[in-house]
């Protein structure tokens, strides 16, 4: 894994990632959702890329840390709330971690359990869940099994996009999607697609590293 210096160049993918899907994100949104996700990403992501000098000074814990208290204070929404503390998590779990495969699986393990648990959701209820939870199954899997960059970064890829694919057929029970019942079937959960676009921005631009 690559020091801190790595951030920048990320945030702008992923920045540029989010932009490119904005109208098919907007329009996911607006079927079952509030309509006002990616317009929040956009913004959290925007303040994290004023960070970008800031954030190449600090080691992994402090910079997952600010990343998180950053998103929380200008992204809104319910989305803000969960990735804030998602990174947050990652924070403090990064003080007792190496930056290894066991450690980053661990960091965003606990990134992960944190928005399970403020979120009172888990994988199969049309959330970003969704996405994240078979990410972190998948990494836990080739950590145990010691797999090669090119397997695990593959693997997260394929992960993602299987899990925000399952969404289009499950009923929603969270949020206001969960209002629509059966109506709400069909549609991909915006916060799944948005998580699977970046967890694939991380895995082809670590490949690059």
């Amino acid at each position: 894994m690559t020091d801190t210096t790595f951030l920048p160049p990320l945030i702008a993918a992923i920045q540029a990632e989010i932009l490119n899907n904005e109208e098919e994100i907007s329009a996911l949104d607006r079927a079952i959702g509030d309509g006002d996700h990616v317009t929040n990403l956009i913004r959290g992501l925007e303040a994290l890329s004023k960070l970008n000098d800031e954030l190449v000074q600090l080691d992994w814990s402090a910079a997952f840390m600010k990343i998180g208290m950053t998103l929380m204070s200008t992204m809104g929404g319910a989305s803000g709330s969960l990735l804030g503390s998602m990174f947050v998590s990652m924070g403090k779990e990064a003080k007792e971690q190496d930056i290894d495969l066991a450690g980053i699986t661990a960091i965003y393990a606990a990134g992960v359990e944190s928005i399970k648990a403020r979120g009172k959701a888990d994988i199969g209820e049309k959330t970003m869940l969704d996405t994240l939870i078979p990410v972190m199954q998948s990494l836990q899997s080739d950590a145990e099994q010691n797999s090669d960059k090119a397997t695990v970064l593959a693997n997260i890829k394929a992960a993602a996009t299987q899990g925000m694919q399952s969404t289009k057929d499950m009923l929603a029970t969270k949020g206001r999607a969960s209002f629509l019942g059966e109506r709400a079937r069909g549609h991909i959960d915006a916060g799944a697609r948005t998580s699977q676009l970046i967890l694939c921005v991380i895995a082809d631009q670590l490949s690059e590293n």
